[in-house]
Protein backbone atom coordinates (compact mmCIF):
# COMPACT_ATOMS: atom_id res chain seq x y z
CA UNK A 1 0.00 0.00 0.00
CA UNK A 2 2.73 2.37 0.99
CA UNK A 3 4.60 1.54 -2.28
CA UNK A 4 1.79 2.56 -4.38
CA UNK A 5 1.42 5.35 -2.87
CA UNK A 6 4.39 6.70 -2.89
CA UNK A 7 5.23 5.44 -6.85
CA UNK A 8 2.10 7.59 -7.14
CA UNK A 9 3.43 10.70 -5.86
CA UNK A 10 6.83 10.40 -7.47
CA UNK A 11 4.67 10.85 -10.63
CA UNK A 12 3.04 13.20 -9.74
CA UNK A 13 6.12 15.18 -8.86
CA UNK A 14 7.16 14.56 -12.27
CA UNK A 15 3.80 15.44 -14.03
CA UNK A 16 4.17 18.78 -11.94
CA UNK A 17 7.52 19.31 -13.08
CA UNK A 18 6.48 18.94 -16.53
CA UNK A 19 2.94 21.28 -16.64
CA UNK A 20 5.48 24.08 -15.22
CA UNK A 21 8.16 23.67 -17.50
CA UNK A 22 6.14 23.04 -20.59
CA UNK A 23 4.45 26.60 -19.64
CA UNK A 24 6.86 28.46 -19.06
CA UNK A 25 9.30 27.62 -22.58
CA UNK A 26 8.73 30.07 -24.79
CA UNK A 27 9.20 28.32 -27.91
CA UNK A 28 6.12 25.69 -27.06
CA UNK A 29 2.91 27.00 -28.70
CA UNK A 30 0.96 24.10 -26.90
CA UNK A 31 1.90 25.18 -23.58
CA UNK A 32 -1.24 25.75 -22.32
CA UNK A 33 -3.28 22.94 -23.23
CA UNK A 34 0.24 20.86 -22.17
CA UNK A 35 -0.02 22.68 -18.77
CA UNK A 36 -3.75 21.88 -18.22
CA UNK A 37 -3.38 18.24 -19.24
CA UNK A 38 -0.01 17.86 -17.11
CA UNK A 39 -1.39 19.66 -13.78
CA UNK A 40 -4.71 17.46 -14.09
CA UNK A 41 -2.59 14.71 -13.97
CA UNK A 42 -0.03 15.56 -11.17
CA UNK A 43 -3.11 16.38 -8.96
CA UNK A 44 -4.87 12.89 -9.54
CA UNK A 45 -2.16 10.99 -8.83
CA UNK A 46 -1.58 13.05 -5.55
CA UNK A 47 -5.12 12.83 -4.53
CA UNK A 48 -5.15 9.08 -4.78
CA UNK A 49 -1.86 8.60 -3.00
CA UNK A 50 -3.52 10.76 -0.25
CA UNK A 51 -6.90 8.39 -0.58
CA UNK A 52 -4.84 5.34 -0.18
CA UNK A 53 -3.24 6.46 3.21
CA UNK A 54 -6.01 7.48 4.54
CA UNK A 55 -8.66 4.78 3.72
CA UNK A 56 -6.65 2.14 1.52
CA UNK A 57 -5.71 0.74 -1.30
CA UNK A 58 -9.79 -0.01 -2.74
CA UNK A 59 -10.60 3.82 -1.99
CA UNK A 60 -9.05 4.61 -5.42
CA UNK A 61 -10.87 1.64 -7.68
CA UNK A 62 -14.88 1.67 -8.18
CA UNK A 63 -17.15 -0.40 -6.62
CA UNK A 64 -18.41 -2.06 -9.27
CA UNK A 65 -15.16 -2.35 -11.20
CA UNK A 66 -11.75 -3.02 -9.36
CA UNK A 67 -9.92 -3.29 -13.06
CA UNK A 68 -10.19 1.26 -12.97
CA UNK A 69 -9.53 3.85 -10.71
CA UNK A 70 -11.72 6.97 -10.05
CA UNK A 71 -11.18 10.15 -12.07
CA UNK A 72 -9.77 13.46 -10.66
CA UNK A 73 -13.50 14.02 -10.70
CA UNK A 74 -14.58 11.45 -8.13
CA UNK A 75 -11.05 12.66 -5.88
CA UNK A 76 -11.53 15.98 -5.80
CA UNK A 77 -15.09 15.27 -4.68
CA UNK A 78 -14.13 12.71 -2.16
CA UNK A 79 -11.29 15.42 -0.48
CA UNK A 80 -12.43 18.39 -1.31
CA UNK A 81 -16.29 17.86 -0.24
CA UNK A 82 -17.40 21.56 -0.15
CA UNK A 83 -18.60 22.57 -3.97
CA UNK A 84 -17.83 25.88 -3.15
CA UNK A 85 -14.40 25.85 -1.89
CA UNK A 86 -12.30 27.93 -4.26
CA UNK A 87 -9.68 25.29 -4.72
CA UNK A 88 -12.28 23.11 -6.26
CA UNK A 89 -13.79 25.61 -8.38
CA UNK A 90 -9.99 26.47 -9.79
CA UNK A 91 -9.54 22.66 -10.50
CA UNK A 92 -12.96 22.01 -12.02
CA UNK A 93 -12.40 24.75 -14.15
CA UNK A 94 -9.14 23.98 -15.26
CA UNK A 95 -10.44 20.36 -16.35
CA UNK A 96 -13.04 21.80 -18.02
CA UNK A 97 -9.98 23.07 -20.09
CA UNK A 98 -8.98 19.99 -20.38
CA UNK A 99 -11.32 18.09 -21.52
CA UNK A 100 -12.53 20.43 -24.67
CA UNK A 101 -8.98 22.10 -25.18
CA UNK A 102 -8.41 18.80 -27.91
CA UNK A 103 -11.40 20.55 -29.97
CA UNK A 104 -11.32 24.15 -28.90
CA UNK A 105 -8.44 26.37 -28.18
CA UNK A 106 -7.31 29.87 -29.18
CA UNK A 107 -4.06 32.03 -27.81
CA UNK A 108 -6.44 33.64 -25.94
CA UNK A 109 -7.16 31.11 -23.49
CA UNK A 110 -4.34 31.38 -21.90
CA UNK A 111 -5.27 35.16 -20.85
CA UNK A 112 -8.50 33.67 -19.29
CA UNK A 113 -7.08 31.20 -17.51
CA UNK A 114 -3.15 31.61 -16.52
CA UNK A 115 -4.37 33.61 -13.21
CA UNK A 116 -6.51 30.23 -12.40
CA UNK A 117 -2.93 28.06 -13.27
CA UNK A 118 -0.89 30.50 -11.13
CA UNK A 119 -3.25 29.49 -8.08
CA UNK A 120 -3.43 26.34 -9.18
CA UNK A 121 0.14 26.13 -8.80
CA UNK A 122 0.19 27.47 -5.59
CA UNK A 123 -2.57 25.53 -4.09
CA UNK A 124 -0.95 21.81 -5.27
CA UNK A 125 2.58 23.01 -3.81
CA UNK A 126 0.08 23.35 -0.26
CA UNK A 127 -1.64 20.43 -0.73
CA UNK A 128 1.16 18.43 -1.33
CA UNK A 129 3.23 19.79 1.97
CA UNK A 130 0.24 19.05 4.30
CA UNK A 131 -1.05 15.50 2.75
CA UNK A 132 2.66 14.01 1.95
CA UNK A 133 5.06 16.39 4.09
CA UNK A 134 6.89 17.24 0.50
CA UNK A 135 7.62 20.88 -0.37
CA UNK A 136 7.68 21.37 -3.91
CA UNK A 137 9.92 24.28 -3.96
CA UNK A 138 12.90 21.43 -3.02
CA UNK A 139 12.03 20.28 -6.73
CA UNK A 140 11.70 23.63 -8.47
CA UNK A 141 12.84 27.26 -7.14
CA UNK A 142 10.24 29.19 -5.43
CA UNK A 143 11.20 31.40 -8.59
CA UNK A 144 10.31 29.75 -11.31
CA UNK A 145 6.75 28.62 -9.76
CA UNK A 146 5.86 31.60 -11.13
CA UNK A 147 4.20 31.33 -14.98
CA UNK A 148 5.96 33.40 -17.89
CA UNK A 149 3.11 35.37 -19.14
CA UNK A 150 2.65 36.98 -22.17
CA UNK A 151 1.87 40.80 -22.07
CA UNK A 152 -0.60 40.85 -24.45
CA UNK A 153 -4.08 41.80 -22.70
CA UNK A 154 -7.75 40.27 -23.06
CA UNK A 155 -9.50 42.76 -25.71
CA UNK A 156 -12.69 42.53 -26.42
CA UNK A 157 -13.09 44.54 -29.27
CA UNK A 158 -10.01 42.76 -30.76
CA UNK A 159 -11.39 38.95 -30.11
CA UNK A 160 -14.94 39.60 -32.01
CA UNK A 161 -12.74 41.00 -35.30
CA UNK A 162 -10.46 38.38 -35.24
CA UNK A 163 -13.07 35.62 -34.85
CA UNK A 164 -16.44 34.45 -36.13
CA UNK A 165 -19.68 35.29 -34.26
CA UNK A 166 -19.57 32.15 -32.60
CA UNK A 167 -16.31 31.69 -31.50
CA UNK A 168 -15.70 35.07 -30.11
CA UNK A 169 -19.48 34.48 -28.11
CA UNK A 170 -17.94 31.44 -26.52
CA UNK A 171 -14.86 33.14 -25.40
CA UNK A 172 -16.05 36.42 -24.21
CA UNK A 173 -18.88 34.54 -22.37
CA UNK A 174 -16.05 32.30 -20.52
CA UNK A 175 -13.87 35.43 -19.60
CA UNK A 176 -16.62 37.41 -17.98
CA UNK A 177 -18.25 34.05 -15.87
CA UNK A 178 -14.44 33.10 -14.76
CA UNK A 179 -14.21 36.90 -14.00
CA UNK A 180 -16.78 37.09 -12.08
CA UNK A 181 -15.83 34.01 -9.67
CA UNK A 182 -12.48 35.67 -9.33
CA UNK A 183 -14.44 38.91 -7.85
CA UNK A 184 -16.46 36.61 -5.54
CA UNK A 185 -13.59 34.22 -3.85
CA UNK A 186 -10.41 34.57 -3.20
CA UNK A 187 -6.44 33.80 -4.23
CA UNK A 188 -7.12 29.59 -3.80
CA UNK A 189 -9.09 30.63 -7.26
CA UNK A 190 -7.40 32.94 -9.05
CA UNK A 191 -4.15 35.04 -8.51
CA UNK A 192 -4.01 37.91 -10.42
CA UNK A 193 -0.44 38.33 -12.47
CA UNK A 194 0.61 41.83 -13.52
CA UNK A 195 3.71 43.40 -14.54
CA UNK A 196 5.04 47.00 -14.02
CA UNK A 197 7.03 48.70 -15.90
CA UNK A 198 9.51 51.50 -14.50
CA UNK A 199 12.23 53.22 -16.03
CA UNK A 200 15.63 53.73 -14.62
CA UNK A 201 19.30 54.24 -15.46
CA UNK A 202 20.93 52.00 -13.61
CA UNK A 203 20.71 48.96 -15.40
CA UNK A 204 21.55 46.99 -12.68
CA UNK A 205 17.97 47.36 -11.12
CA UNK A 206 16.40 46.22 -14.08
CA UNK A 207 15.18 42.94 -15.06
CA UNK A 208 14.40 43.97 -18.72
CA UNK A 209 16.00 46.33 -20.75
CA UNK A 210 14.20 48.38 -23.83
CA UNK A 211 15.39 50.74 -26.86
CA UNK A 212 13.58 54.12 -27.35
CA UNK A 213 13.49 54.57 -31.32
CA UNK A 214 12.61 58.30 -32.35
CA UNK A 215 11.69 57.12 -35.78
CA UNK A 216 9.05 54.65 -34.37
CA UNK A 217 5.22 55.76 -35.18
CA UNK A 218 4.46 53.65 -31.86
CA UNK A 219 3.10 56.66 -28.96
CA UNK A 220 3.78 55.62 -25.64
CA UNK A 221 3.28 57.81 -22.27
CA UNK A 222 5.23 57.29 -18.89
CA UNK A 223 2.55 57.09 -16.19
CA UNK A 224 4.40 58.61 -13.06
CA UNK A 225 1.82 57.86 -10.61
CA UNK A 226 -0.24 54.60 -9.80
CA UNK A 227 -3.71 54.37 -11.85
CA UNK A 228 -5.84 51.99 -9.81
CA UNK A 229 -4.84 51.53 -6.68
CA UNK A 230 -7.52 48.94 -6.33
CA UNK A 231 -5.86 46.56 -8.54
CA UNK A 232 -2.64 47.00 -7.23
CA UNK A 233 -2.71 47.99 -3.43
CA UNK A 234 -5.77 45.62 -2.95
CA UNK A 235 -4.73 44.08 0.69
CA UNK A 236 -5.28 46.06 4.04
CA UNK A 237 -2.81 45.59 6.93
CA UNK A 238 -5.00 42.87 8.36
CA UNK A 239 -5.19 41.26 4.98
CA UNK A 240 -1.42 41.54 4.55
CA UNK A 241 -1.13 39.83 7.21
CA UNK A 242 -3.33 36.51 6.95
CA UNK A 243 -1.40 36.05 3.70
CA UNK A 244 2.16 36.26 4.99
CA UNK A 245 1.10 34.00 7.31
CA UNK A 246 -0.02 31.38 4.42
CA UNK A 247 2.89 31.87 2.50
CA UNK A 248 5.08 31.06 6.20
CA UNK A 249 2.89 27.97 6.48
CA UNK A 250 3.22 26.81 2.48
CA UNK A 251 7.39 27.14 2.77
CA UNK A 252 7.05 25.55 6.27
CA UNK A 253 9.07 28.63 7.67
CA UNK A 254 8.57 29.20 11.33
CA UNK A 255 9.02 32.40 12.63
CA UNK A 256 10.01 33.61 15.97
CA UNK A 257 9.87 35.97 18.35
CA UNK A 258 12.17 35.50 21.96
CA UNK A 259 12.90 32.36 21.20
CA UNK A 260 9.00 31.32 20.88
CA UNK A 261 6.99 30.17 17.94
CA UNK A 262 4.69 32.90 16.36
CA UNK A 263 1.53 31.46 15.23
CA UNK A 264 0.40 34.08 13.14
CA UNK A 265 2.42 37.37 11.76
CA UNK A 266 0.43 39.99 13.84
CA UNK A 267 -0.33 43.73 13.01
CA UNK A 268 2.71 44.39 15.40
CA UNK A 269 5.27 42.63 13.57
CA UNK A 270 3.71 44.04 10.57
CA UNK A 271 4.50 47.24 12.14
CA UNK A 272 8.30 46.36 12.42
CA UNK A 273 8.52 45.84 9.29
CA UNK A 274 6.65 49.12 8.14
CA UNK A 275 8.67 51.05 10.89
CA UNK A 276 12.19 50.03 10.05
CA UNK A 277 12.40 49.86 6.09
CA UNK A 278 9.61 53.35 5.94
CA UNK A 279 7.09 51.01 3.61
CA UNK A 280 4.43 53.54 4.00
CA UNK A 281 6.72 56.25 1.72
CA UNK A 282 7.43 53.53 -1.26
CA UNK A 283 4.57 53.46 -3.36
CA UNK A 284 5.75 50.26 -4.88
CA UNK A 285 4.54 48.66 -1.69
CA UNK A 286 1.85 51.07 -0.22
CA UNK A 287 -0.65 53.43 -1.47
CA UNK A 288 -1.82 56.05 0.74
CA UNK A 289 -5.48 57.22 0.70
CA UNK A 290 -5.65 60.57 2.08
CA UNK A 291 -9.39 61.96 0.94
CA UNK A 292 -10.16 61.99 4.99
CA UNK A 293 -8.51 63.76 7.68
CA UNK A 294 -6.75 60.84 8.72
CA UNK A 295 -4.97 58.80 5.76
CA UNK A 296 -5.16 55.08 5.34
CA UNK A 297 -3.15 52.41 3.55
CA UNK A 298 -3.75 49.38 1.54
CA UNK A 299 -0.45 47.55 0.78
CA UNK A 300 0.77 45.46 -2.92
CA UNK A 301 1.23 41.27 -3.28
CA UNK A 302 5.35 43.21 -3.46
CA UNK A 303 5.51 44.25 -0.38
CA UNK A 304 4.02 40.83 0.93
CA UNK A 305 6.53 39.08 -1.17
CA UNK A 306 9.44 41.32 0.39
CA UNK A 307 8.28 40.56 3.65
CA UNK A 308 8.36 36.68 3.49
CA UNK A 309 11.58 37.19 1.77
CA UNK A 310 13.15 39.18 4.76
CA UNK A 311 11.92 36.33 7.12
CA UNK A 312 13.03 33.41 4.65
CA UNK A 313 16.71 35.08 5.43
CA UNK A 314 16.32 34.78 9.34
CA UNK A 315 13.02 34.07 10.87
CA UNK A 316 14.65 32.96 14.25
CA UNK A 317 15.92 36.75 15.15
CA UNK A 318 14.38 39.01 12.73
CA UNK A 319 11.48 40.19 14.57
CA UNK A 320 13.83 40.46 17.49
CA UNK A 321 16.31 42.67 15.63
CA UNK A 322 13.80 44.98 14.19
CA UNK A 323 12.48 45.31 17.73
CA UNK A 324 15.95 46.40 18.85
CA UNK A 325 16.74 48.46 16.22
CA UNK A 326 13.42 50.43 17.09
CA UNK A 327 14.19 51.36 20.33
CA UNK A 328 17.73 52.84 19.10
CA UNK A 329 15.66 55.01 16.44
CA UNK A 330 13.75 56.20 19.71
CA UNK A 331 16.60 56.61 22.18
Amino acid sequence: MANLAEQLINKSKEAFILAVEIYNKPTIKYRVEGFAFFICNAWELMLKAHLIKAKGENSIYYKDNLDRTINLENCIRLIFTNDKDPLRLNLEKIIELRNTSTHFITEEYEMVYVPLFQSCIFNFNEKMLKFHDIDVTELISLNFLNLVVKEKSFDENEIKAKYSDKIAHKLLGLNDKISKIVDETNANFAVKIEHHYYITKDKDKATDTVVIDKNSTNSVQIIKEIKNPNETHKYTAKKVCAEITKQLKRLNIILKHKGEAVEKFNTYHFKLFCDYYDMKTNEKWCFVYKANSYPSYSYSMQAIEFIVDEIKKDSDNILDNLKAKAKQKIS
